[in-house]
C-alpha cells in the first residue's frame, strides 16, 4: 500500500525534490529493485485477452516474461539491478494483511457477479484485484534471475527497508519501487516507473529524500510521523486529517505526541490503542539485510540452463530466449565502461574560483549532452590536477569534455 497521498504531497510541497528522467540517465548505476512490487506489476500488466499468460499446462508465466524482458531492458540501458525480495512481514502489518484479505473476498463476489452479467470491463477490473504474489512466483523469479546472472537478496523483513539500507550503505544508487514508504525508511533516492512497460511511456520519477526534508522543513522523524498521519501499513491514523492538515500539524507541533495534546479529539479521534510509536520505531530501525558483509556480483547468463527452464519447462520461444541471452551478453560488454564518477576519488577542498569554473563547464556539458551526463557532475569533486582524469581513455564523454575541461578547469 505504501503511504497514502505522499507522492502528491511531495509534488505540492517540495516539487524541486522530484526530477523526471529517462532510463538512459542511469547508465552504470546499481539499483535495488523491490522484487515483489515488480512481480505484482507483471501479473497485472502482462496479459492476453484480459487473462494472465499461461503455458499449455495451465501454469502462470506472466511474472517470468515480465521479469525476463524488463530486466533485460535495464541491463541494456547499462543499469545493474539487484532485486530484493520480501521476508517475513512485521507483526504490525497483520492488520493491513487482514484488510487485504477482506478486500480480496469482496472482489471475488463482485467478479462472480460481473461474470454472471457478462460485464467484461468489470471482469478485468476485479480479476486484477485478486492478483496475489505467491511463494512459487517468487521462487521461479529467483531461479530466473540466477540463470540470467543477476543478483537478488532475500530481505529478513520488508524489501523496501533493505533497499533503503543498501542505498544508505553506498552499495547501490537508488531504490526502485512504486511504494513511497521507501522514503519513510530513509532511502536517499527513490525511483518510480523504472520497471513500467515501455508502451506506457512513463518518465521515471526520481525523488531525493534530503531535498524533500529540506523543502518541507522536517527532520527524518517528523517525516515518519507525517507518513503515519497520512496512513501506512502498520497502524491506523487520526480521523478527519488530510495531507495538508497533517503537514501543517507536524510543522506546528513537531510530533504526534504534541499533536494529540493539542487537537480536539472529539472531532479528530485517534485509534484506540494506537500503535504509532511502534510504527515509528519500525521505520527508524527496521530489520534489514547486513550490508557490511554483502557482495553484489553480476555474472554471465547460463544460456543452456535458461533454455531448459524457460523453454523446455515453461514453454517460451527458444529463439526469443536466445536473443535475450545475446542482449544480456552485449550489455555486460558495454557495462564495463562505467560512469565517469567512478574514475577518480574525492581529495581536498575546492576554492570558490574553481567551483565557479566547474559550474561554467557543467552548463556547457548540459548544453551539449542534456541531462543524461549532467547528474554525474553534481555529485563529483575533482582533483586539483584535473589532467589526471581528462587524459583517461575511458572518459565516457570523450573529446568534447576534454576541450571543455581544458577551457574551464586548467
Amino acid at each position: 500500500m505504501g503511504i497514502h497521498g505522499l507522492a502528491k504531497l511531495i509534488a505540492d510541497q517540495a516539487p524541486s525534490a522530484i526530477k523526471e528522467q529517462d532510463i538512459k540517465n542511469y547508465f552504470g548505476r546499481k539499483i535495488a529493485v523491490d522484487a515483489s512490487m515488480c512481480i505484482y506489476q507483471f501479473l497485472i500488466a502482462v496479459r492476453q485477452d484480459g487473462n494472465v499468460l499461461q503455458n499449455e499446462d495451465g501454469e502462470t508465466t506472466s511474472h517470468l516474461m515480465g521479469m525476463f524482458y524488463r530486466t533485460i531492458r535495464m541491463l541494456d540501458s547499462g543499469i545493474k539491478p539487484v532485486y530484493v525480495f520480501d521476508g517475513k512481514p512485521p507483526q504490525l502489518k497483520s492488520g493491513e494483511l487482514e484488510k487485504r484479505g477482506e478486500r480480496r473476498a469482496e472482489a471475488e463476489k463482485l467478479l462472480a457477479q460481473a461474470q454472471e452479467m457478462g460485464e467484461q470491463e468489470n471482469i478485468d477490473k476485479f480479476s486484477k484485484r485478486l492478483v496475489k504474489v505467491t511463494r512459487q512466483h517468487n521462487d521461479e523469479c529467483k531461479k530466473l534471475l540466477s540463470l540470467m546472472g543477476v543478483p537478488y537478496i532475500e530481505a529478513p523483513c520488508e524489501a523496501e527497508a533493505s533497499c533503503a539500507a543498501l542505498v544508505k550503505a553506498g552499495k547501490v544508487f537508488a531504490t526502485a519501487t512504486e511504494d513511497m514508504d521507501g522514503l519513510t525508511f530513509g532511502t536517499n533516492v527513490l525511483l518510480r516507473h523504472l520497471t513500467a512497460s515501455e508502451a506506457k511511456k512513463l518518465p521515471i520519477q526520481e525523488f531525493h529524500f534530503s531535498r524533500i526534508l529540506q523543502e518541507m522543513n522536517l527532520t527524518h522523524q517528523q517525516f515518519i510521523d507525517l507518513c503515519i498521519l497520512l496512513g501506512c501499513d502498520y497502524c491506523g491514523t487520526i480521523k478527519g486529517i488530510g495531507p495538508k492538515r497533517a503537514i501543517d500539524l507536524i510543522r506546528q507541533h513537531g510530533s504526534i505526541e504534541e499533536i494529540l495534546d493539542n487537537i480536539d479529539q472529539s472531532k479528530h479521534p485517534a485509534p484506540e490503542d494506537w500503535l504509532y510509536k511502534e510504527a515509528r520505531g519500525l521505520f527508524l530501525e527496521p530489520e534489514v539485510v547486513d550490508c557490511s558483509t554483502l557482495e553484489l556480483k553480476w555474472n554471465e547468463p547460463d544460456e543452456d540452463a535458461l533454455i531448459q527452464f524457460m523453454c523446455a519447462e515453461k514453454q517460451f520461444s527458444e529463439e526469443r530466449i536466445r536473443n535475450g541471452c545475446k542482449k544480456i551478453m552485449k550489455s555486460r560488454q558495454g557495462s564495463t565502461q562505467g560512469r565517469l564518477d567512478t574514475f577518480f576519488t574525492v581529495t581536498g577542498s575546492l576554492s570558490s574560483k574553481r567551483k565557479v569554473r566547474i559550474r561554467q563547464y557543467t552548463a556547457h556539458i548540459q548544453h551539449i549532452y542534456g541531462d543524461a551526463e549532467l547528474s554525474v557532475f553534481h555529485s563529483t569533486r575533482f582533483r586539483r590536477q584535473p589532467n589526471n582524469f581528462i587524459k583517461n581513455e575511458d572518459c565516457i564523454i570523450g573529446t568534447v569534455l576534454t576541450k571543455v575541461c581544458t577551457m574551464y578547469i586548467i
